[in-house]
């Protein structure tokens, strides 16, 4: 392998707003410095994830803790293993969750990165970086939605709220890997892609609100899980859940994402899901907002099924290292169907 460069491109975020004006590219220097535990990463590509711009235009910079290189998700080869299982040469992929991006300053934005070990996952042979780069926190959040939160096994169906979404996509394939049934919803012109993915049942929530559609057929065999993958505006969908939900089952959402800053419809929410008391008609199903948190062992299970072929990065498109805001302009649409990626390394593919 070549020498190791002193200094490295990196998209900073230097600023509170739109990527447009928070991002930098900037030269900075690779990280010498290693903490015990950690290793340095040469990234080939990394992915883009709509928390990372939401972020950007949301939180001050004092709570953000920046200038901090962007974003979370990379594939790449190590460079320095420092001790720990990982040597020079090996193609890892793996996350930088937020609250190392706070205290590091690396991010997946970089032509380099310093991060713990544990974080990585050997890349299966027959995944490309820039597939692999769109792996770990939409794939990760859909695996513990389902099964950690879930409890979701064999035999049992669930429904995606969002199919066409990236945390949609990797759980319908994952629920179809674990031999259940799924339904989804998504408009009418991504059916196609989301029956491909895998869904048996579709809805396309263009035509009526989707819970009346729900309640107006309910499934034969109500969903174990719920999967709110599209962003949770409007409460119906869970509070109208009783008549398509199993008594156990649980309503995950991706959380309240709602067009601007909405206090009526934010308020709207609150009240439907979090406050309002069964005795006064409360929901009696179980309610969460996802949250991921990285598990080495559930790491190593949803990494076995992507070698095994029965997870797949769905990729809507692939930018190059200098386009990357053409990359957040993509992703901002809210109409990208898969992973937005960008290739640090020209020649990574």
């Amino acid at each position: 392998m070549s020498a190791t460069p002193s200094t490295q491109r990196a998209w900073r975020v230097v600023r509170k707003g739109y990527p447009s004006k928070a991002l930098r590219l900037e030269n900075l220097p690779v990280p010498t410095q290693l903490s015990s535990g950690e290793v340095l990463v040469k990234i080939q590509a990394a992915s883009l994830n709509p928390v990372g711009y939401k972020l950007m235009g949301l939180l001050p910079n004092f709570l953000a803790k920046r200038p901090h290189v962007a974003e979370f998700d990379l594939a790449g080869v190590i460079i320095d293993g420092n001790g720990t299982k990982w040597k020079a040469g090996d193609a890892v992929y793996g996350n930088i969750p937020f609250s190392q991006v706070k205290k590091t300053r690396q991010g997946a934005l970089a032509e380099y990165a310093r991060l713990p070990a544990v974080n990585l996952l050997p890349r299966p042979p027959h995944v490309t970086p820039t597939q692999a780069a769109g792996l770990p926190t939409a794939g990760f959040t859909a695996y513990q939605c389902l099964f950690q939160h879930g409890a979701l096994k064999k035999g049992q169906s669930i429904f995606v709220n969002g199919g066409s979404t990236s945390v949609g996509a990797f759980a319908i394939q994952l629920a179809k890997a674990a031999g259940c049934t799924v339904t989804a919803s998504a408009s009418a012109k991504n059916e196609q892609y989301v029956r491909g993915l895998g869904a048996d049942e579709f809805f396309d929530y263009t035509k009526a609100p989707l819970h009346e559609q729900l309640v107006n057929a309910p499934p034969a065999q109500k969903y174990q899980v719920f999967v709110e993958a599209a962003g949770l505006v409007d409460p119906a969908l869970y509070t109208h859940s009783e008549a398509y939900l199993a008594p156990d089952g649980v309503f995950v959402s991706m959380g309240p994402q709602p067009k601007g800053f909405d206090i009526v419809g934010i308020a709207k929410l609150a009240w439907g899901v979090f406050m309002k008391p069964t005795w006064l008609g409360g929901t009696k199903r179980k309610f969460m907002i996802m949250s991921v948190e990285l598990n080495e062992a559930e790491m190593q299970a949803f990494n076995k099924l992507v070698e095994e072929e029965k997870v797949k990065t769905p990729v809507d498109s692939v930018y190059a290292f200098q386009d990357t805001l053409k990359a957040y302009e993509r992703i901002m649409t809210g109409r990208a169907t898969g992973k937005i990626i960008v290739k640090v390394d020209p020649d990574a593919e």
